[in-house]
Formats: structure tokens, sequence, C-alpha cells
């Protein structure tokens, strides 16, 4: 059964008339009369009483039709929705990142791509750095932002983004005036901490290791908003990408106070699985993404 057959027996019996439906169809009545009749032949049945001035459909004719008006009608919405993929009236991306991009600098990429592509669902989906390569090979998500270079050889990764580690402090704190402060002026100091274990909580624990001066963090917390919050009522210091806190630093509702001896710049890349076959909405990410590399770099 081809969906010739179906589209010609469908007008057929719509027209009333073989010879006005091969006019519709742009071909000649014999080749519709033959796609009918092999038609009939692959069913078993006759589908239409010739016996009449026009073509009735019989009772195998009629479900036939039926299911034929269906088959046709999802092929065209078929060609709809590919027509719309492709000129990204529709579509679908996934998206993975750790917490702090996913927090402050997805909404910026986001932003840019929907300017563009308003009509494209985009799902974002939050795991920790190291999960996140694992999350593009099995296809959850078509893109990962993360903190480091993943080391798959089965993604393919690029720098989006430079950013660095700042020690944060509330403005009224006495440190906070300071042009800068030396690691040992912090060892009475308590901290705020992210308790995820990041390559960034190691070099500062590193760092201070080498000074011979403890790192008192007295307070671990869930997410970084959160560090913000306590860090604003004094509870203690917090070092954290400078990029999730540019909007506190900006309004002078947090201080950045430089660290001598202790410098941690990170680096944000964008992987995806390589040679992958992107579909339009993906392809165009993409773009949005290493234009976003080009200009941040």
């Amino acid at each position: 059964m081809e969906m010739a057959q179906l589209e010609y027996f469908s007008r057929v019996v719509q027209e009333k008339s073989f010879s006005k439906a091969a006019d519709k169809v742009f071909r000649t009545q014999p080749a519709v009369s033959i796609a009918i009749r092999r038609l009939e032949e692959e069913i078993g049945l006759p589908l239409l009483d010739r016996t009449q001035k026009t073509p009735v459909l019989t009772e195998a004719g009629q479900v036939v039709y039926d299911y034929a008006q269906r088959i046709l009608g999802l092929r065209d919405q078929v060609g709809q929705a590919i027509a719309e993929m492709q000129s990204l009236k529709r579509g679908l991306i996934r998206v993975g990142a750790n917490e702090s991009t996913s927090l402050y600098l997805l909404p910026e990429l986001i932003l840019k791509y929907r300017e563009r592509h308003p009509e494209v669902k985009v799902e974002i989906f939050r795991h920790v750095s190291s999960r996140l390569p694992r999350e593009v090979i099995e296809r959850n998500v078509d893109f990962a932002l993360m903190a480091s270079e993943p080391g798959d050889r089965d993604l393919e990764a690029f720098p989006v983004l430079k950013d660095e580690l700042v020690l944060i402090m509330s403005p009224k704190h006495p440190l906070a005036t300071r042009p800068a402060v030396k690691i040992k002026d912090l060892g009475s100091e308590p901290f705020v901490a992210h308790n995820v274990n990041s390559g960034s909580r190691v070099k500062v624990i590193e760092a201070f290791a080498r000074q011979h001066t403890p790192l008192n963090i007295t307070l671990e917390l869930a997410t970084i908003e959160t560090i913000k919050r306590f860090v604003q009522k004094r509870v203690g210091l917090a070092f954290v990408p400078r990029m999730c806190v540019k909007e506190e630093l900006e309004r002078g509702v947090l201080v950045s106070v430089p660290v001598r001896g202790l410098t941690h710049n990170r680096t944000l890349w964008a992987a995806h699985r390589r040679g992958a076959n992107f579909s339009p909405a993906a392809a165009a990410f993409l773009d949005v993404l290493r234009k976003h590399a080009e200009a941040g770099m």
C-alpha cells in the first residue's frame, strides 16, 4: 500500500470522478485507475462500485477511505512540522549546566537565542559539572556548560567565558576598605562555603595550606544565592565566581577584596557530542554559543 494509491483513491471519492481526480493530482486517468486497481488487489476487496454513474464507496472502501484521511492528514502534519523546524518556528533544545552557569550565564545566552527564535522550546537541566559530560554523551542534553574542560573523546568542547574566583564580604566588614589582603589576614575569619566539592574549593584550600593558615569554614550551604545572603548579613566571608556577584558588586551590597597569593582564573566550557547531527534549533543555539565565546574570551 503506497501513499500515492491512498491519495488517488481519496481524490476519486472526493471528486466523484476519475478524470477530475486525475486532473487534481496531475496524472492521467488510466494511471489513477491502475493505481486504485492495484490497491484493491492488495486489499482483496473492491473499494469502489463502478456500475453507477459516479464511483460509489463499497463497505470496504469506506473503511479504507476513513483511514486514508487520517494517514494523509498525518503526512501533511509531518511535512508542516519539518518545515516549521527548518524555519525555526518550532523545535527543542536541551541544555545542561551547573548551578553558577545556569543562574548567571545561561539567562544571557537564552535571552539572545529567544530574541531570534522565540518559538523554539528550551529545557535547562542542572547537574554538577562532573556529571555533565555523561549527560551529553548519553543524549540527555544537546549541550552542556561546565566549569572545566571535558576530557572525553566523544565530546567536542570550546571555552565560552573567562571568569575568576573572588573574595566577597559585607561592605561593613573591617577588611572591606582595604585595597588588598593577605591569606594570613584571613586566618581568624569565618567562611561560608558551597557544599559542592569543586576545583575552585580545592584551589582555596591548597592556597591556605601553603601559607600555613587555617581556613575556618563555619557554614556550608547548598546554593550560591544563599551564600551571598549570609555574607551580606555578615555571617562570614566567601570565595565565589565573579560572574555570580556582578550585580551585587555593582549595587554595593557586597564588596570584593583582592587576596595576595590567591588567584584562580576559571574558564567555562561548552560541550556537545563530537560529529553530532544538529537539528536546526540546536545548530542555531551553537551559533549563539560560539558568538558569545568570540565576544567574551
